[in-house]
């Protein structure tokens, strides 16, 4: 990471170790540590407090909200969002007196996915395309693409558009709405939902 380029773009608080990558206009706030094996994007947001391990990867456009800690073995894709003292982990069952590193299992979020501020993101899970997951939710399972999902633990309870409308689909089964925001077409077909179709002149 370039220091002299940065400077405009890294509270005086903050700590980017040596070896850090940070894309062009990431900004690091009060108060957050971003550690040398860390590879962020361009354009990210990392929120007072934020902690960012070695084995992390993040993509471009990604918002972390304050006091959010993301450990080793997790990716986010591009224009992930992550809400306020939301959580990841990553051992599946930690003692403070066994010694675990070489057992974290990967955490996975996709592209466009929204979590929700204060949820829990068990490790070894998969969050899917556009997927929102909302407050206080904790998941420990797989979650499709497009899945709104609610509750401890997490359990699906609708679907979500690119913009963040709830579509009016049933939970499985097939069906056909439209964003009342983009225009964008969602077809779900045999409890899989996807974007058929989309204006040309509408860009998210």
């Amino acid at each position: 990471m370039d220091r002299d380029l940065s400077q405009d773009r890294i509270h005086p608080s903050a700590i980017v170790d040596e070896g850090a990558e940070l894309g062009a206009e990431t900004r690091v706030w009060h108060f957050a540590h971003v550690c040398a094996g860390a590879r962020i994007g361009e354009a990210c947001s990392l929120g007072q407090n934020v902690f960012i391990a070695n084995d992390v990867r993040i993509g471009n456009r990604v918002k972390i909200q304050n006091n959010v800690s993301v450990y080793d073995a997790v990716t986010l894709e591009d224009d992930v969002f992550c809400g306020p003292s939301m959580v990841f982990t990553n051992v599946h069952n930690p003692r403070s007196a066994v010694e675990r590193k070489n057992e974290y299992r990967p955490t996975l979020v996709r592209r466009g996915a929204t979590l929700g501020a204060n949820s829990t993101i068990v490790c070894g899970v998969t969050i899917g395309e556009y997927a929102f997951i909302g407050a206080g939710a904790v998941v420990t399972r797989d979650v499709p693409a497009f899945a709104l999902m609610a509750g401890v633990p997490a359990r699906q309870i609708g679907w979500m558009s690119r913009y963040g409308e709830r579509l009016p689909l049933p939970i499985g089964g097939n069906g056909e709405a439209r964003c009342p925001n983009t225009g964008d077409i969602y077809t779900l077909q045999n409890g899989v939902c996807l974007m058929t179709s989309r204006p040309e002149t509408h860009a998210l």
